[in-house]
């Protein structure tokens, strides 16, 4: 197993994550299916088949952190691949439209706590277990760092009035997608003068739970950026125009 790549998906339970995960599978990585859920991490792991190894992860969580990298450093000893992609959009959206939520979650009415329950996944999650698993990504020979955001968090696109998302642009999920568009610019400039490279990928409007399955693109689609900035060598199942990540 140790002769593998060695990845670990947060949140691959489902949408993005289940997808990148199958497909690394798919082109002989051993994965780490990283859920909150060990129970929903072990279905998805079956599923995706051998390769797949649930691994309990919650993000938010100090000691769930902890203890899936003392798992990771005890039974495989490095980690060449590491995708952050667990996220989540809300906490009160329920059967709200996009356009709908957007109105009640603007800076001058959204829940504070909403912004700092959204924010404690999308950004302090993803510090979080970076400080965690970078000693063992510094165990490999080529290792590669990719935290997924999405386009609704560029500050350039979203100060432009033309831009289909700027009138949605709003304290919860998008500015969290800008603080961690930030984050890892503060990653690549720690590690410029390493081999270990870091990259910020938009997955683009992919039909997931995060919206509500209001999505354009398939689950196929919007993984494909993700892979391919894993290892220009994989092969990558879907065409896909993909967009900038940050501006």
């Amino acid at each position: 197993m140790n002769d593998a790549r060695i990845a670990l998906v947060t949140g691959a339970n489902q949408g993005v994550g289940f997808q990148v995960a199958k497909e690394l599978v798919a082109n002989g990585v051993t994965v780490l299916v990283g859920s909150r859920n060990f129970e929903r991490g072990k279905i998805a792991a079956e599923e995706i088949g051998s390769g797949a190894i649930a691994l309990q992860l919650d993000v938010k969580d100090n000691a769930s952190i902890a203890a899936a990298a003392e798992r990771i450093r005890t039974e495989l000893g490095r980690l060449d691949l590491l995708v952050n992609n667990a996220a989540i959009s809300n906490t009160r959206k329920g059967d709200f439209s996009l356009e709908e939520y957007a109105r009640i979650s603007r800076p001058s009415n959204v829940l504070l706590d909403e912004v700092r329950a959204v924010w404690e996944t999308n950004v302090f999650g993803v510090l979080a277990v970076y400080q965690a698993m970078l000693p063992l990504l510094r165990k490999s020979s080529d290792a590669r760092i990719v935290n997924v955001s999405s386009a609704v968090g560029s500050l350039t696109s979203n100060a432009d009035p033309a831009y289909p998302y700027h009138p949605m642009f709003g304290p919860v999920y998008p500015a969290s997608k800008a603080a961690l568009n930030a984050i890892t610019l503060a990653m690549m400039i720690e590690l410029e003068s390493t081999g270990i490279k870091v990259n910020l990928v938009s997955p683009g409007f992919t039909r997931t739970n995060l919206n509500g399955y209001e999505g354009t693109q398939s689950l196929e689609e919007g993984s494909r950026e993700v892979v391919r900035f894993l290892d220009d060598r994989f092969n990558v199942l879907c065409p896909l125009s993909r967009e900038p990540a940050a501006g």
